[in-house]
């Protein structure tokens, strides 16, 4: 649900409020009134949990009414799945009996999220009649997928008025006494059918599951509580967006345009949190396993073997107007699924999972060697199929992320670098998986794969004047000269000699890629730079998360604290907190915050795992299941973190606490308590 600071919903088709369910806006407006006019806020908070909204109002008075601010409305306000529940408690400070008439005033459009987002239609369902009944309004949207999409609102106690679109509570509080109202609001789609609950056992029920589920993370405590404000805001967030599946907890990717599952977003958050709780991974693993593309379409860019971008819900997508039920518009999934799975096992020796999702494993395998190398010459390309679907099958999906130096466009199948890069990782995690499966031979066969690439990869990608990789190849194979964040990735997967990789890494530092707060997403000097743009200047956490992990991979240990430095220090000036999905790429300046991009997703799930992900790269931290050991590979901390306390760090039947200390010239780890078999391991 997307509200505004008084909790209200304040109707328009292209607004992002509203109350959301299964891609639907089943509320559109939702405004509070007292005595026949908006209340004066005073302030309003969100738990710190993300559960429950409080807002606290006061009368603005009049000369039939109370005198201001002698009215306090006090709302307070939790979600469930498909449910809202809200209470409104009104106090009068006065001294004398005072009336209060709370009104509510409501609307429901059924919009489709992408409707919502813009996306004309050139025809809709019908919306019935609503129904009001003595304590109740039914509101009710046949689509034209033929679902019926019902929201249902129900009054305690009965309101004194109640019609189709607004309700009324005429209330007579005392001097210093208090009177509660509360609704409930419903959605149901096709057979869904819903009850009322009652307020407080299912608030204990929501708080309680979040508390079991929280205690299964690593939980870290720092000597800078701003640090831990980070950490702290970061792991509500995602779990947050950890929703159930039947394969368990998948990080959704953001609020509010991409609440659904996808694939590159949810195998790179479980990567990033995989040291703190591997059970999203293997959530996101058998997630995408059983939802990979078994046949060719392309209507959808599905080839067997792929692995999904998104599935999506809701009335566009049933009626084929959008692509997205699901949707198979990306190269790089499939790759960094084989990744997650060779880091998942390691981290957890998990075989019966692992034997789960073997068949899908193989067959991503089999769709990178035959589909994604789309011509036979090495390297794995993407060409859009799907007249509806994405241009750009990369993390960079804009339609200008691709282009050559003179700003033309380039035309497919493009091959991006740093896919290659995934490619190579996943080659090394696959030989890794079937050393383990007692199969050497195809092991030794993947090893060969993967150098024969590195030594074809850097033959080709290489740019000596650029200093860098290029960005891509062309249809006609001719590289996109670009500096750009991309070859950043390249480092994390291992693909690099470490000669280049430092010479990358100095280039990354260049005052045209490092605005201050980051490394943008281009180059300042290429004519398609714009620090406003999507992918052609911005700054992405996430994608500075993930060249942190590869800086830490080659030692180069100063540029990690340098990322993890910028990146906090943004954390200082966005509201709450809350690392948002990107910011723009405006030089960093004196005494000022990031300038904020103006539709990114807050809370997003790479940028809240953002922080984890930073922090596991600077400590050098490592779970390994098989050794069971816990590796710190040359620690360090920054100045502003002089102490950093790990709990319940888990291996199979093992779980350890650890404190690291900086010192002048080291950072000093102390064992606080050891369960189990397991080593802890220090390379300085």
């Amino acid at each position: 649900m997307i509200f505004d600071r008084r909790g209200d919903l304040r109707q328009s088709l292209h607004s992002e409020h509203g109350f959301f369910h299964r891609g639907t806006r089943h509320l559109a407006g939702l405004e509070l009134f007292l005595n026949g006019s908006r209340p004066k806020l005073l302030s309003s908070a969100i738990k710190e949990n993300n559960v429950l909204l409080t807002v606290d109002l006061a009368n603005i008075g009049g000369p039939d009414h109370p005198e201001a601010d002698s009215l306090h409305l006090f709302r307070s306000r939790f979600l469930t799945p498909g449910v809202l529940q809200e209470k409104i408690r009104c106090t009068n400070y006065g001294t004398v009996e005072a009336p209060a008439e709370i009104a509510l005033r409501l609307s429901a459009d059924f919009a489709d999220i992408f409707e919502v987002r813009g996306i004309p239609r050139q025809a809709r369902g019908e919306t019935k009649a609503a129904v009001a009944g003595n304590r109740e309004i039914l509101l009710r949207y046949s689509g034209r997928d033929g679902v019926e999409r019902r929201t249902r609102l129900y009054f305690s106690p009965p309101p004194d008025l109640i019609l189709k679109d607004r309700v009324l509570f005429r209330l007579e509080i005392p001097p210093q006494g208090a009177t509660t109202v509360s609704f409930c609001i419903l959605c149901e789609t096709g057979d869904e059918q819903r009850r009322p609950e009652d307020w407080e056992s299912a608030l204990e029920r929501t708080e309680s599951s979040l508390r079991k589920a929280l205690a299964r993370d690593a939980d870290i405590y720092t000597a800078n509580e701003l640090f831990n404000d980070w950490l702290r805001v970061s792991r509500n967030d995602l779990h947050t967006l950890f929703t159930e599946t039947r394969d368990g907890p998948y990080p959704y990717a953001g609020i509010p345009w991409f609440s659904a599952p996808f694939g590159r977003d949810g195998i790179l958050t479980a990567l990033a949190y995989l040291w703190i709780n591997p059970a999203p991974a293997r959530a996101v693993l058998s997630f995408l396993a059983r939802t990979q593309a078994l046949e060719d379409d392309p209507s959808v860019d599905a080839e067997p073997g792929k692995i999904l971008h998104e599935a999506r819900s809701g009335e566009m997508v049933a009626t084929g107007e959008i692509p997205y039920a699901c949707y198979y518009g990306s190269a790089d999934a499939t790759p960094l699924f084989v990744i997650l799975a060779g880091e998942y096992f390691k981290r957890t020796r998990d075989c019966e999972t692992l034997e789960t999702i073997r068949p899908a494993f193989e067959r991503a395998l089999e769709w990178i060697a035959r589909y994604g190398d789309r011509d036979g010459d090495g390297f794995v390309e993407y060409l859009r199929r799907s007249p509806n679907g994405l241009r750009n099958h990369a993390w960079k999906d804009s339609c200008e992320a691709y282009f050559h130096e003179n700003g033309d466009l380039a035309e497919g199948p493009i091959a991006p670098c740093e896919v290659q890069g995934y490619v190579f990782a996943a080659r090394k995690a696959a030989a890794t998986l079937f050393r383990a499966w007692n199969e050497p031979e195809r092991a030794e066969a993947e090893e060969e794969k993967a150098e024969a690439l590195r030594r074809q990869f850097e033959e080709v990608f290489w740019d000596e004047a650029l200093g860098m990789y290029v960005l891509g190849l062309d249809g006609e194979k001719r590289p996109l000269r670009l500096r750009t964040s991309n070859p950043g990735h390249l480092l994390w997967t291992g693909i690099v000699s470490r000669a280049r990789a430092e010479t990358v890494a100095e280039s990354l530092f260049q005052n045209d890629l490092f605005s201050g707060w980051g490394i943008r997403t281009l180059s300042s000097r290429s004519p398609r730079y714009n620090p406003l743009s999507y992918h052609n200047g911005s700054v992405w956490p996430h994608d500075n998360a993930v060249i942190a992990a590869g800086f830490a991979r080659y030692g180069l240990h100063d540029k990690v604290l340098r990322l993890l430095t910028a990146l906090f220090d943004a954390s200082l000036y966005v509201e709450d907190r809350r690392m948002p999905e990107l910011f723009c790429g405006f030089p960093r300046r004196p005494e000022q915050g990031p300038t904020l991009y103006p539709v990114a997703c807050s809370p997003q799930a790479w940028a809240a795992a953002v922080a984890f992900w930073l922090l596991q790269s600077t400590i050098g931290i490592e779970l390994d299941a098989h050794r069971r050991h816990v590796l710190l590979n040359r620690p360090l901390l920054p100045p502003f973190l002089e102490r950093v306390e790990i709990r319940n760090l888990t291996l199979p039947e093992a779980r350890v606490d650890l404190l690291l200390e900086r010192h002048p010239n080291d950072v000093g780890v102390k064992v606080l308590r050891r369960e189990g078999d397991v080593e802890i391991v220090v390379v300085k």
